[in-house]
Formats: structure tokens, C-alpha cells, sequence
């Protein structure tokens, strides 16, 4: 007699191009398999073979759930169009999909194993169907990335204009129109500053928000305000060991066999843009603040590595906004005392 299929699960392996799709089900006894895999293009043509090919591989007998990893913004697209077609999907933080990788008797890690350890973590665990994230933040991040783009685009125009204007014989006309350019972006950087503020008093909860994080010493309302679009509003974060994932500023160490070790390095597998708006925070914190500086001294003494202690300290500055989010409480300026000595509360914000 043939088994009844309890549930059935595509798991995607999204990079920027494309997509390593495996299939996976589970029976009415509770045993599993990942019986089919296949790459496609991460683009709308290829988004609808990949439907094709899954509708052809599986029953309508047992729900199907799509399952992907929060890959920045590249499996964005990819579940908006899976859930405006109306299919289960669920988005899991990489850290989860990493833990559990390690539990499998896979030593090599591959695009195709990736997705065939995310379909098992989908038929294995409770997944959460995933919910698109509110207009606001939707556009909040859209606009401060353009932010981002300008600033990247004035500091090249500046050090055009620098150039030039050390020249032996300068340009007169490509001085002028090297400074009209900075113009136009500093007029458009005052723009959008005042849309995102508009943004942020029209939704009273993300006022509240970013009110209570801007009470941290060094966030001001645009990291605020990138962290909380970046992270829809900590819609998937459960956890702080999540968040620090998430942003790529997890560690992760290199080793060989069981005595060669490589440096140890930061992921940077997550969310670049929260990466970046935690940068500047981190050095005005070790500029200005005793704490963040000893902790900064220290790490650096040990390794001789400054990127190292900054990284560090943007760790910390994300905990504190992450915890402060979840607590609705303002800064405590004892707060770093608290978390040096292990006195936090672990139900809210999940600090070891």
C-alpha cells in the first residue's frame, strides 16, 4: 500500500543569478526523502519553469511549501511571486539553516547540498508562513538605499572635483560641472531626509520605535531608521544570535582536520546595507564612549586587527538597539554594565 504524503517542501538555495531548487517529502510515518533537483535562473522566466517542473515532481495530495533562506535581497523577488501566486512560503534566517547543516552527515557544502539541507530543515521543522512586509518599510529601505547610492556618488563627484582642482592647469568648465552635479545630490539628500521623516511620523509604531533605539548614544534617526527597514521591522528575528547572523557580522572560523586553523572572519553572508549603517555608529562609539573604547582596546591588543574590534562593536550596537526594540524600554546608560556581567533579560532579548 502505497504511503500517504504528510507535507512537501521545495528548498530553494537562492544566489544572485539563480536558483538550486531540491524537492523533499514527508510520509504519514514520519520519514523523509530529497528525491529531485534542479538549477534555474533567478529571474520571472525562470521563477515560472521552476512552478512547471515542481507542479510535474509533486501530488496535490499534501500541502507544498516553498522554503528559502533570507538571502539580502535576492530571494525577495522570488517570494513575493510565489506568494502573490498563492503557494505556502516560509523564510528562515541563514544562522538556522547553518546549525542544522552542521547536523547532517554532509561534509562538503555545495550550492546543491545547501538546498537539499534547506528542504530537509523544511520538512523537519514547524516553518512560519511568511508574511510580506508592510508598505512602509518597503519603502523606507527602497529610499535609503537610494540614499546610499548618492552619498557613494558625491564622495566619488568630490574626489573628482579634489583632482582636478589640484591640477597644473584645471579645467574651469569640469570644475563647474563637477560642482553642479554635488548640488543636484546634496538638494536630492534633503529630500529624501524629509520624506523619511514624513515616512516615520505617519506610522505611529515605527515612531515609537525609532524614538526609543535613538536614545542609544550614537544612533540617530537614519541608522535607526535603515536597521528597522532592513529587518522589516525584526519581522523573522527571534533572536539576537539571529540579528548578528542576519548582518553577516557572525564569526566564522576556517579549520582543517582536527589542528590547522585559518583567520578567523566575519561572514558578510547577510544584509550589507545593516553591516554599513552600523559602521559610522561603531567608530563615533569608540570615540566617545569609555565602554565601547576598552572593549575595542582589547580586542585589538589581542590580534592587532582594528576592522576586528569595529566589528565588534557594531555587534554590540545592533544587540542594544535589537534589545531595546523588544524590550520598549529606553537606553540605560548601565545597560553595557548589564551585559558585560551577564544580568540581561534573557526572555526578551536573548543576550548569553
Amino acid at each position: 500500500m502505497t504511503k500517504r504524503l504528510f507535507k512537501q517542501v521545495v528548498g530553494i538555495d537562492v544566489a544572485q543569478k539563480k536558483l538550486d531548487v531540491s524537492l523533499g517529502n514527508m510520509d504519514q510515518n514520519t520519514s523523509t526523502k530529497v528525491y529531485a533537483y534542479k538549477t534555474f535562473q533567478n529571474t520571472d522566466k525562470g521563477f515560472l519553469a521552476m512552478i512547471l517542473w515542481v507542479k510535474k515532481q509533486t501530488t496535490a495530495e499534501a500541502p507544498l511549501r516553498f522554503v528559502m533562506e533570507a538571502t539580502g535581497v535576492y530571494h525577495e523577488s522570488l517570494a513575493y511571486f510565489l506568494s502573490n501566486k498563492g503557494f505556502l512560503v516560509s523564510i528562515v534566517m541563514p544562522n538556522k539553516i547553518t546549525n542544522f547543516f552542521r547536523t547532517l552527515e554532509v561534509k562538503t557544502i555545495t550550492d546543491k547540498s545547501m538546498s537539499e539541507a534547506i528542504t530537509m530543515f523544511g520538512l523537519e521543522k514547524q516553518m512560519k508562513d511568511w508574511v510580506p512586509p508592510k508598505k512602509v518599510f518597503r519603502e523606507l529601505r527602497s529610499i535609503t538605499r537610494e540614499r546610499d547610492q548618492l552619498i557613494t556618488e558625491r564622495t566619488m563627484l568630490k574626489n573628482q572635483l579634489h583632482a582636478e582642482e589640484t591640477e597644473a592647469f584645471p579645467s574651469k568648465k569640469t570644475v563647474i560641472r563637477i560642482k553642479s552635479r554635488i548640488k543636484v545630490i546634496n538638494e536630492q539628500l534633503k529630500e529624501i531626509l524629509s520624506e523619511i521623516k514624513e515616512s516615520v511620523e505617519k506610522d505611529a509604531l515605527l515612531k515609537q520605535a525609532i524614538e526609543l533605539i535613538t536614545t542609544i548614544p550614537g544612533i540617530g534617526l537614519l541608522t535607526a531608521v535603515v536597521v528597522m527597514a532592513e529587518t522589516n521591522g525584526f519581522e523573522l528575528i527571534t533572536s539576537i544570535r539571529q540579528l548578528i547572523s542576519y548582518a553577516g557580522l557572525d564569526v566564522r572560523e576556517k579549520e582543517s582536520g582536527t589542528s590547522v586553523k585559518g583567520k578567523s572572519r566575519i561572514s558578510k553572508r547577510g544584509n550589507r546595507h545593516l553591516r554599513k549603517a552600523m559602521h559610522l555608529p561603531a567608530i563615533s562609539a569608540i570615540r566617545h564612549s569609555e565602554r565601547h573604547k576598552a572593549i575595542f582596546l582589547r580586542i585589538v591588543s589581542g590580534c592587532g586587527i582594528k576592522m576586528k574590534g569595529v566589528v565588534a562593536i557594531q555587534r554590540k550596537l545592533l544587540e542594544l538597539i535589537y534589545t531595546i526594540f523588544k524590550t520598549k524600554k529606553p537606553y540605560d546608560p548601565e545597560y553595557l554594565q548589564k551585559l558585560a556581567t551577564g544580568n540581561t533579560v534573557k526572555n526578551t532579548s536573548n543576550v548569553a
